[in-house]
């Protein structure tokens, strides 16, 4: 059994564990093709009007492809996972307490897709074949074959993504395709309804429902060689999987009027191939969860025994799910953008503008404690932007995901431009 996140916890990823971008490409798009993000294109057209959930979907899709570009290609570039970029923005103090932060979140996600498989499955097998499974055993088996592939390691995560992509790929097109039957793209986008959305909360919620994959893509693009797999990783998973997942769902919704994804997937005839988005789409997207969370506990512990690390946080996982978080799921998503994108601003504005050659793994020999100017533009921008978001203050942009990064990262600059790297002096020989 590989022994990968031990191995690569708290180093960097070696010329021998590279792999070609495509395969890395493959396990970022199926976190796209999961039913997370199905549900979320389903409640955007609830909650918006058809142009404005388009409009939603692109822009929230952008701001996520611009963050989980650049974060990837970082990541390539250093080959170091997304816990030991924040080590070095934020120091050893600063780092332990945005990577448990990151822990809680990636287990309340694991814990939210245990409940949507459970669910999912159950009513699935209930629907389809007239098979009542006990919901215990359902998430003892997906609980079983999740912890089991983040043991075994990216590599086991990345097969499987690859064999599953060409089945979700096709399911999603009959998806799409089924809601231009009854009406052309134009009628749908004439459609008449009263928006309990801004345009701005419609992006918010697009950038949560996948801002912790982008701030963390790290985690799999430091397999990359070159740092423009990175960047076709990012543009293909949220760029073009993203939108045509979110869209699907949403002229769904609009065309059916219904408010279940499942029932949506049922009526038009697509059992088996919820089943295969439902199974396939959370088997990946929990175990690239558990592994990240795994990753993030052991750069901040790294004397954890690294198989005992996944057991625990596997248990606490489905602890989680029994918390049911899926009553105020866009809500969840919403905060969650709030919380996690300025981490994201950090790290970018440290390594493009300010600190670039710190970005080595020989840094984290030098065990700063605390990095106070990368905190305070952390909690800055998180405070701040979540005032913004209850009406307190004023909004900068009208999209609290623009706000956090824009304040997070422009605070982090101004605090930090005198200590920036210098440039190496030319000599001039005579």
């Amino acid at each position: 059994m590989s022994t990968e996140i031990n191995e690569f916890a708290a180093v960097a990823i070696t010329d021998d564990k590279l792999t070609p971008w495509p395969r890395v490409a493959a396990v970022a798009a199926l976190v796209s093709f999961s039913l997370p993000t199905f549900i979320t294109g389903l409640e955007l057209s609830q909650g918006l009007t058809p142009m404005n959930t388009l409009w939603a979907t692109l822009i929230g899709s952008f701001l996520i492809f611009a963050i989980g570009g650049v974060m990837g290609v970082i990541g390539s570039r250093t080959r170091l996972s997304s816990y030991l970029l924040v080590r070095i923005a934020f120091g050893d103090a600063g780092a332990g307490i945005v990577n448990i932060a990151f822990a809680i979140s990636l287990l309340g996600w694991f814990g939210i897709n245990i409940n949507l498989f459970t669910d999912a499955v159950a009513r699935l097998s209930q629907d389809v074949f007239n098979l009542s499974i006990s919901p215990y055993v359902l998430v003892a088996f997906a609980s079983f074959c999740m912890t089991a592939t983040t043991l075994i390691g990216f590599k086991a995560i990345n097969i499987l993504a690859s064999l599953m992509i060409p089945v979700l790929a096709i399911v999603t097109w009959m998806f799409f395709n089924s809601a231009f039957e009854s009406q052309s793209f134009a009628q749908i986008m004439s459609i008449e309804k009263t928006a309990t959305l801004t345009l701005g909360e419609g992006v918010s919620a697009v950038v949560g429902a996948i801002i912790i994959g982008a701030i963390i893509l790290p985690d799999i693009t430091r397999f990359i060689r070159h740092w423009s797999g990175a960047l076709y990783t990012a543009f293909i998973a949220y760029m073009v999987v993203e939108v045509i997942v979110m869209g699907a769902a949403s002229l769904a919704g609009l065309t059916s009027g219904k408010t279940d994804i499942l029932e949506i997937m049922l009526d038009q005839g697509l059992g088996l191939g919820a089943f295969a988005i439902v199974i396939a789409g959370s088997w990946v997207l929990n175990s690239l969860n558990l592994y990240s969370a795994a990753l993030s506990t052991q750069a901040t512990f790294p004397k954890f025994n690294s198989k005992l690390v996944v057991l625990v946080l596997g248990a606490i996982g489905i602890g989680a799910a029994l918390m049911n978080f899926l009553d105020n799921f866009v809500t969840f998503l919403f905060y969650l953008s709030i919380i996690f994108v300025p981490v994201a601003g950090v790290i970018m504005c440290d390594y493009l503008f300010i600190r670039p050659q710190a970005y080595t793994i020989e840094t984290l020999d030098e065990r700063s404690a605390l990095n106070l100017r990368a905190f305070i533009a952390w909690l800055l921008g998180a405070v701040l932007t979540l005032l913004t978001a209850e009406n307190i203050v004023p909004t900068l942009s009208g999209i609290a995901a623009i706000d956090a990064i824009v304040l997070s990262g422009g605070v982090y600059t101004l605090l930090s431009w005198g200590q920036r790297d210098m440039p190496p002096q030319i000599k001039v020989s005579a």
